[in-house]
């Protein structure tokens, strides 16, 4: 009975141990992924600095209004605005302003005109609503632009690193309560 006792606490050791090694490979590999792709981004947005903006004007533009531009088949916001006593262009976010650096805002469905139109004409309405918001500008002089929301903020940086750290520790806590448990049972065979 004792034999049959041992051999099974060794294949849950065994199975714990390997659970926990588990959770660390798969925090490690979080890490890195994390790591090649979020924190790049954190890295590039130089929007930093948190500002009051106040609106000078909004123009819906379509694809006629902007002739002989390449420019995409769905209505393009365009807001200016004053922030940190100069000029600037509002940016929705970080990616909005590298998919089309004309445009203030994109609309969420690009299919259909009207719904990109009436999406585009709602935010242009809240613009009008909330002339004073607060904004993210960059902290050097020369940049022409602000974003109305950071996508790769401190928050979202955080957030991204709560479940590998949470899997890491887990793991590191079963590998140690196994380990633990081992050489308790060995105290106590001594005994």
């Amino acid at each position: 009975m004792g034999k049959k006792l041992v051999m099974a606490q060794k294949r849950g050791e065994t199975r714990a141990l390997c659970l926990g090694v588990a959770m660390v490979v798969c925090a490690v590999i979080t890490y890195y992924i994390l790591g090649t792709t979020v924190l790049p981004l954190y890295q590039k947005s130089v929007w930093t600095q948190e500002s009051m903006c106040h609106l000078i004007e909004t123009n819906i533009r379509d694809q006629e209004e902007l002739g002989g531009k390449k420019v995409p088949q769905y209505p393009c916001l365009w807001v200016n605005v004053s922030a940190v006593g100069r000029w600037a262009m509002l940016y929705h976010t970080e990616d909005t302003r590298d998919q089309n650096q004309q445009c203030s805002y994109i609309p969420g469905s690009l299919d259909d005109y009207l719904a990109a139109r009436a999406d585009v004409d709602k935010v242009r309405a809240n613009f009008h609503a909330h002339q004073a918001f607060s904004c993210f500008s960059a902290t050097r002089e020369k940049e022409p632009s602000v974003l109305y929301r950071r996508l790769y903020g401190p928050q979202t940086l955080l957030f991204s690193l709560f479940w590998p750290t949470f899997l890491l520790t887990g793991g590191l806590l079963v590998i140690a309560m196994v380990k633990m448990n081992q050489s308790l049972s060995i105290l106590a065979a001594q005994r």
